[in-house]
């Protein structure tokens, strides 16, 4: 049974109650704890997977995979050597990642390309954290990224998004109990690996209606000559990818 594991008190000061803190939050986040018994793991799928197929819950929980979407065309943006300027997140649950850099080759291309693959492989992560059993580390982890996500974040509603997530799973983290973290965590990685198909398929409703010609696809598509329903399906392999494997890890399945 896994506990909060306090960090020693001490009364030197408001800095020795902040390092008290901070290593009771390190202490507990590399703590391996006990796996959930299967049924609630089973439950926590079945939750994501409503969550996702029905329409008015997944307008509004559509949001986190924008942030993980646009989140993640920042790293590439980051990694491939370009200036992030800002991101910008949007009530109708769309964004905007701008970065400064070559207007084409290899760094544009991947910058553009993980965007819908971004939610899906965050979420591989996740369930990779889960099999090591640092459930309650993926949820610190997560604080600590949508925190440094904030620092690029240039609009009001992005801010506002942010803040209500982390608010969220800070809450979480720090007064619910075990068995609820462990809930949490397997609901948030599922809802990862399954919310991240999900685009992929509305991108092609659009695109098959005319409605998204500056879509990431189409974007790869002007950059390489390569037609966007490939890159469509590239962004539906690996997303499928990782749910399959991140789902594998998190049953323990061997594939």
């Amino acid at each position: 049974m896994w506990r909060m594991i306090p960090a020693a008190t001490s009364s030197a000061g408001p800095f020795a109650a902040i390092g008290d803190v901070v290593g009771t939050i390190w202490t507990n986040a590399v703590t391996p704890v006990e796996a959930p018994p299967q049924l609630m793991v089973l439950g926590m799928c079945a939750v994501a997977l409503v969550v996702v197929l029905f329409r008015p819950l997944w307008h509004v929980t559509r949001h986190v995979i924008t942030i993980a979407h646009e989140a993640s065309h920042g790293l590439g943006a980051l990694f491939t050597g370009r200036k992030l300027e800002g991101i910008r997140l949007h009530s109708d649950t769309s964004g905007l990642t701008v970065s400064r850099g070559k207007p084409r080759g290899p760094g544009m291309v991947i910058t553009a390309f993980v965007g819908y693959v971004g939610p899906g492989l965050i979420g591989l992560g996740a369930a990779w954290l889960l099999k090591l059993g640092y459930a309650v580390g993926l949820l610190w982890l997560l604080v600590v990224l949508l925190a440094l996500l904030l620092l690029q974040i240039r609009n009001w509603f992005g801010l506002w998004s942010i803040l209500v997530s982390g608010t969220a799973l800070v809450f979480v983290t720090w007064f619910l109990e075990p068995a609820v973290q462990s809930a949490v965590a397997y609901a948030v990685t599922w809802f990862l690996l399954l919310g991240a198909v999900r685009p992929v398929f509305e991108l092609q409703v659009q695109r098959s209606r005319g409605r998204a010609r500056t879509s990431d696809a189409d974007m790869l598509a002007r950059l390489t000559g390569v037609p966007g329903l490939f890159w469509v399906a590239m962004f539906l392999l690996v997303t499928l990818g990782a749910l399959a494997l991140g789902g594998a890890w998190i049953l323990g399945v061997a594939l």
